[in-house]
This record gives structure tokens, C-alpha cells and sequence, in this order.
């Protein structure tokens, strides 16, 4: 039994496929979700909406709870840690980490920002030892897979293409995923969607097929996983 763990990050609704102002990003995440229940319909699926319950922002006393040894923790610092250790948890038991979210001024929105600042924390999500020179920094987690599907307005985000300069999404979430121990990533993206134009749409059409081809591809590793184990 695979574990999915499903995290929203647009302020927009789906509202169903084809509806004005319906958030493109969770449109494909929804329809992950859909061929993925019925290829594994007993799957455990936890899934957030990061625009309806924003993570807290990290703070001053957030940081001091963290570097407070785990045995003189007070039960304030606990209760200030209680979002992050849900979050770590729920990361902790994923085999496969579903993110949707669009790109808003070439980044992240800050919810997913304000998500991962939560997550990635030393003694919980990896560690920090300085005998191992410039990298000090090792994920404790392993064997993970990440999906980022996300929408873009303009277009020319990908490697080598006009835009790769001014992608700091798909860039930066895959740097963090090394964190929450991801060794095997995928980004799927929407362009053109300010344009409106047949370039939108065949954009819309080729990442609605690349996320069903990439359930049919992991569904096919999960069953090869299963009959070596």
C-alpha cells in the first residue's frame, strides 16, 4: 500500500474543469488523485488545502522552541511545535508527496513557503554535523517521490528554454525535496495561461496527459516493488 500525501497551494478553488477562475494547479492534482484511486482504491490519501488552514510563519520564539534540546522543552515550546511536528508526521509516513500549486512572481505562494519553513527542521527532517565539511546538511528521511504540478502565466520556464532565468519554483521545490528525503522528482507544468490562447490549451491538454501517463508509470514501479520485495 502506497502512501499519498496531497498538498494544495492556490488561493483559487477547483471549481470543475473548464470553469472561469477555477485554479488550474488543483484541476490536475484532482485528476492525479482520480486515476491514482482507481488504479490503488484503498490507498490512504492525506490531503491539505494550504489556502484554507495557512501554515503559521516561523518566528523568533519558533526558532527557540526548535533549538531548545528536545528533553528541557517547556510546554510552551511543544505547543508552539505541534503544527510542525503534524506536518513533519504527515511527511514522515508519504511515499509519494503530490504538491499543486501555481507560480505567483516566479516563486512559491507563501503558504507553500510557510509549509516547508515548518517542515525542513533540524533533528526532524535532517541533520547537521560539521565533520562532513562544506555539506553539512543530510536528509533523515529516504525513498520518497514528489510531484510538483503546477500553472504558469507566461511560458518558457523549462531548461534552456526564455524564461528558465525566472523559475524559482519548480527550481527551488526541488532543492528543499532533497530535505524531505525525495530521490525521485517530477515537475509537470501549464503555460500561457494570461494568454488564453490555443498555446493555453494545448499546453492544459499536454500536462493532462503527461500526469495520467505518470500514474500509469509509478503504478507500474509499485507493482514491479512489490513482487521483488
Amino acid at each position: 500500500m502506497t502512501n499519498l500525501l496531497h498538498i494544495d497551494a492556490s488561493v483559487r478553488s477547483f471549481l470543475g474543469e473548464g470553469e472561469k477562475h477555477s485554479s488550474i494547479s488543483k484541476m490536475l492534482g484532482h485528476l492525479f488523485i482520480t486515476d491514482w484511486k482507481k488504479q490503488h482504491p484503498h490507498d490512504p490519501i492525506t490531503y491539505r488545502d494550504l489556502a484554507e488552514h495557512t501554515p503559521n510563519f516561523i518566528s523568533q520564539d519558533w526558532l527557540g522552541a526548535v533549538f531548545t534540546p528536545e528533553e528541557k522543552r517547556t510546554e510552551v515550546h511543544k505547543m508552539i511545535l505541534s503544527e510542525s511536528d503534524q506536518y513533519i508526521n504527515e511527511v514522515a509516513i508519504a511515499d509519494i508527496i503530490l504538491i499543486t500549486t501555481p507560480m505567483y512572481n516566479y516563486g512559491m505562494p507563501a503558504a507553500l513557503k510557510a509549509w516547508f519553513d515548518q517542515i525542513i527542521r533540524i533533528n526532524k527532517t535532517f541533520t547537521f554535523d560539521l565533520a562532513r565539511g562544506d555539506f553539512p546538511l543530510a536528509p533523515i528521511f529516504s525513498n520518497k517521490t514528489l510531484i510538483l504540478l503546477n500553472s504558469c502565466g507566461e511560458f518558457g520556464f523549462g531548461d534552456g528554454e526564455i524564461r528558465e532565468h525566472m523559475n524559482h519554483l519548480g527550481t527551488h521545490i526541488k532543492v528543499l525535496s532533497h530535505y524531505l528525503g525525495v530521490n525521485q522528482f517530477f515537475e509537470i507544468r501549464s503555460e500561457y495561461q494570461e494568454f488564453g490562447d490555443q498555446r493555453h490549451l494545448d499546453s492544459l491538454n499536454a500536462a493532462k496527459h503527461q500526469v495520467r501517463q505518470l500514474v500509469v508509470e509509478l503504478s507500474q514501479d509499485q507493482s514491479k516493488a512489490k513482487l521483488t520485495a
